[in-house]
């Protein structure tokens, strides 16, 4: 037998009854890019988990988390791939359009690796 919680009831001046609704608190910040692009594939490909995640008051405190996570594993993956392939700081000073052109396509590359490992599970 399903147990339904107890809702409490406030009076209005009108005279009408309304439930009395407590939200859970929210924590504060910005979801920023990844937790943007965590929200959205929720909402359109997991919309059960998204829905749920709402209902618990969950969800913003999901996205900041990914998006914390996204960032910190970007900033790792550029550094391995910088020192790996032997991106130096001799070579942004001595042909910097290599060096934007090199460093780009690897950030484009931890991204991808990002949303594949972390956004789009």
């Amino acid at each position: 037998m399903i147990k339904w919680p107890e809702i409490q009831y406030k009076e209005a001046k009108d005279g009408m009854l309304y439930p009395v609704v407590d939200f859970p608190r929210q924590p504060v910040g910005d979801i920023g890019k990844y937790g943007s692009m965590r929200r959205a594939y929720l909402e359109r490909h997991r919309p059960l988990t998204y829905q749920l995640m709402i209902l618990e008051g969950t969800l913003k405190l999901h996205l900041l988390e990914v998006n914390t996570q996204a960032h910190e594993m970007l900033e790792q993956l550029i550094e391995g791939m910088k020192r790996s392939e032997g991106i130096t700081e001799q070579l942004k000073s001595s042909n910097q359009l290599e060096w934007v052109q090199r460093m780009n396509s690897i950030k484009y590359r931890a991204e991808e690796i990002i949303k594949t490992e972390l956004i789009y599970v």
